[in-house]
């Protein structure tokens, strides 16, 4: 499967952004795995990061979930205050302890604007983006958390296995 629609400067991007090498993750605030691979992908970063542009796009699972979606909404609210990945991470981190009231304590910690943030949260633009990147990851037949995708294509490893790719890759 490939990646539909591909990155585009709407997605949350880090590392170098003008890489040939482009990872995707779909990913799940509350999933325990995306959880699992977070430490992974941040060790990734710092060793590789200068090579890669890593895209984090939502996929929560919300059936299953049932803080996924506010968490993703959360990170959207968090970027439109330019701190996206600071609270991408800030949720990875304390995801035990995921919970509505967790997401403003993470807000007040990352020193947002508080009443800006919580208007942010009921925004119907930042729950159409979070169910757009979520459509995105049907179309790119997505069937669960973490997914990744490498330069566009899917990829059937997980975060231990893009280690090994890189490594690959970079060894010239």
């Amino acid at each position: 499967m490939s990646l539909k629609p591909s990155v585009s400067n709407t997605d949350h991007a880090q590392g170098n952004l003008e890489a040939y090498l482009v990872i995707v993750e779909y990913g799940d605030y509350q999933c325990p795995y995306c959880g699992a691979a977070y430490p992974v992908l941040k060790e990734l970063m710092k060793e590789f990061g200068s090579q890669i542009k890593f895209v984090f796009r939502n996929f929560p699972l919300s059936e299953m979930h049932q803080y996924a979606r506010p968490a993703a909404i959360a990170a959207e609210a968090a970027n439109l205050q330019g701190k996206f990945w600071e609270m991408h991470d800030a949720i990875y981190e304390n995801q035990r302890d995921l919970n509505e009231n967790l997401l403003v304590k993470l807000a007040e910690h990352l020193k947002l604007n508080i009443p800006q943030f919580e208007k942010d949260l009921e925004s119907t633009e930042l729950a159409d983006k979070v169910a757009s990147d979520f459509e995105s990851g049907i179309m790119s037949g997505v069937n669960g958390t973490p997914s990744f995708f490498v330069n566009g294509k899917k990829f059937d490893g997980g975060a231990e296995d893009l280690f090994e790719l890189l490594r690959e890759n970079t060894e010239s």
